[in-house]
């Protein structure tokens, strides 16, 4: 059965071939393995499974049905488990400040689980927003044969007989705040929104990078779509674990998969499906593990010339069951290749191309969450990218679903999160202003918190497209209404934005896609001269360390310099 594996060019040698290798073979004596067993590639098996969210709950269940298709194309599994921060319970609090820096903590904690254990190849399971682009960079990291896998997403609720999801109970917050919403409807709605396990169900960050996965290759084809309840996950589960078996005896590896045309193809179904504007922050980041030039502006090129075909939450009516039912990202992804915005050439992990595996899928035009490209929901992407004298270094927008795309008002000035919630919350914010929220960049926050407690409770308040928010931190998935985010150089770098004052002109126009400050040059030198840099409340510990090291978020906000510097890549040792 392990013929075909030659174990001596492979990562696990050094632990268990050899004389010199008794100590560590005894190990896996001790936890039942045969003599066997342990002549076959070690696998890897990481999951991001834990209690924090329903997000995560059935991760470790999904993770250890893996181990069967392991198991059954002749290689060893071995299970190992990573954190979670889950955003919509870090939401609105200093939580948030953690969830960023997950990312990098989960890529970094798999690689040395990874790397000081030496698995040949590697499954991942994740389910929460940081934790899919976490895992996969490290897969891009370690660049061993490879599968993501998804989790999936939780089912809708129901309330007053229309489906619900959590950003229904952030807006309602915001509703009750406004006198809209009486506590008991408050208290009901919350009761039922989350019917179960998985995660978010709208194309917010979670299910956005879930497509990702499929997009750019990395996860088998129709998969990630399908909700975390549904038995058939377990056969998903059991085929990544024999394909990675088929990748690790062929050698194809993610960067192999994971081409700059990839990169671009995974970032049109970002646009395409409205997906969240934390993908802009992602995909850098993964780009980055695999020494590949893709920045915002890369990705905000793309976002421009990509038609928006989804009629997804939160800018839309359907949520992830309902994209499983119309056929999963692979429908989306077919009328994207018909109409020539997708590159066929890109290998996946079922070792063929991406035109290869759509040759296999039929449009159906009954189905109600996609549009033919040919007649879009609007001809341009669903997420734009801004640049102008407020963000030099580029900022980032949702327009799925908005109908306003220009703004011009005075500014109103926070320097933090909660300031602003507190204002939004006792009414004090006046129609037609800009809110600018600072100090929550990557460095300045630490972490680059997301703002989604604010952006519904104003959108709960009916104030949504009435005001705009701009921010040098970021957005959540599920966040709708005229929000800027990414606002780079953050204010903590005495970007622009860490000059705004009280009452100054801001415009933003989301067709040309530019951010103005309407201060002269001369006014802005003088408060640069006063302007002094402010030390955050966090002076040691993993966010200390993470302000230390993270760069800007046009880069994807990544604290090393990836592939383009290493000396040897883990899968060659």
């Amino acid at each position: 059965m392990t013929a075909k594996f030659d174990k001596s060019r492979l990562p696990s040698r050094h632990v268990s071939v050899g004389p010199e290798r008794a100590p560590h073979r005894s190990y896996y004596y001790a936890m039942g393995l045969t003599e066997e067993e342990i002549a076959r590639p070690f696998v890897g098996i990481a999951s991001a499974g834990n209690d924090s969210a329903p997000c995560n709950t059935t991760l470790d269940a999904q993770a250890d049905i893996c181990r069967q298709g392991v198991n059954e194309a002749g290689g060893m599994p071995r299970r190992f488990n990573t954190i979670t921060v889950t955003d919509g319970i870090a939401m609105g609090h200093q939580g948030m400040k953690s969830s960023l820096v997950s990312r990098e903590v989960i890529a970094d904690s798999v690689e040395l689980s990874v790397r000081g254990h030496c698995y040949d190849a590697l499954v991942g399971f994740a389910g929460c927003d940081k934790s899919l682009p976490g895992m996969m960079m490290a897969m891009l990291r370690l660049n061993v044969p490879s599968i993501f896998v998804y989790g999936g997403s939780i089912l809708p609720g129901s309330f007053h007989g229309k489906d619900v999801t959590v950003v229904d109970v952030f807006e309602a917050v915001g509703q009750h705040a406004a006198g809209n919403c009486p506590l008991q409807e408050l208290i009901a709605l919350e009761k039922v929104a989350c019917p179960g396990h998985g995660a978010c169900g709208g194309q917010f960050t979670a299910n956005t990078m879930a497509c990702v996965g499929e997009a750019i290759g990395l996860s088998l084809p129709n998969s990630n779509m399908t909700p975390a309840p549904y038995r058939s996950r377990e056969e998903i589960a059991v085929t990544a674990g024999r394909q990675v078996m088929a990748l690790l005896e062929r050698n194809l590896r993610p960067r192999d998969i994971c081409t700059r045309a990839a990169f671009e193809n995974a970032a049109r179904v970002v646009a395409a499906t409205g997906g969240s504007t934390n993908a802009a922050l992602h995909l850098p980041a993964m780009a980055n593990e695999c020494g590949i030039e893709f920045d915002l502006f890369d990705v905000a090129e793309i976002f421009k010339s990509t038609p928006y075909i989804a009629d997804l939450k939160p800018g839309g009516k359907y949520v992830a069951k309902d994209m499983h039912e119309a056929g999963g990202v692979y429908m989306a992804m077919k009328t994207l290749l018909d109409g020539s915005f997708l590159d066929p050439e890109p290998l996946t992990v079922t070792g063929k191309s991406i035109g290869e595996n759509l040759e296999e899928i039929t449009w159906n035009p009954d189905q109600k969450v996609f549009y033919d490209v040919k007649t879009p929901i609007t001809p341009t992407g669903g997420v734009v990218g801004l640049k102008g004298s407020l963000a030099p270094d580029g900022a980032i927008v949702k327009v799925a679903g908005m109908e306003r795309l220009r703004f011009s008002g005075p500014a109103r000035v926070f320097d933090c999160e909660e300031e602003a919630f507190a204002a939004v919350e006792r009414r004090d914010i006046a129609e037609g202003c800009v809110i600018v929220i600072r100090y929550e960049g990557p460095k300045g926050g630490p972490g680059m918190r997301e703002m989604l407690s604010t952006t519904a409770a104003l959108y709960g308040q009916g104030m949504g497209e009435k005001v705009a928010l701009i921010t040098d931190g970021r957005f959540s998935g599920a966040t709708r209404g005229f929000c800027i985010g990414h606002v780079g150089p953050e204010a903590a770098d005495g970007g622009p934005i860490a000059l705004v004052e009280d009452g100054d002109t801001i415009t933003i126009d989301a067709v040309v896609g530019t951010i103005e400050l309407e201060v002269s040059e001369n006014v802005l030198a003088e408060r640069r001269k006063a302007w002094q840099p402010r030390a955050n409340d966090y002076q040691s510990g993993a966010l200390w360390r993470y302000a230390q090291n993270v760069g800007p978020a046009s880069g994807g906000a990544v604290t090393h310099p990836g592939a383009r510097t290493e000396k040897h890549v883990f899968a060659d040792i």
